[in-house]
């Protein structure tokens, strides 16, 4: 499942380091901490790593 916006690709990305101990869970905030609670390190790495090209910084509430 590819990110939808550049926000949520960093929040994936700072869950993911987490997940791997790169980064303390103490440090998350918001949906990067729900993020690396609720997902598997795999669904993190697929919402990481999505190409940022031509995707917005947030998407819309529509």
């Amino acid at each position: 499942m590819p990110a939808k916006s550049k926000a949520q690709q960093k929040a994936a990305g700072a869950a993911l380091a987490a997940k791997r101990g790169d980064k303390k869970k103490s440090e998350l905030k918001g949906a990067s901490k729900s993020m690396a609670k609720s997902m598997s390190e795999k669904e993190l790495h697929d919402l990481a790593s999505t190409k940022r090209k031509g995707k917005s910084e947030h998407s819309s509430k529509s």
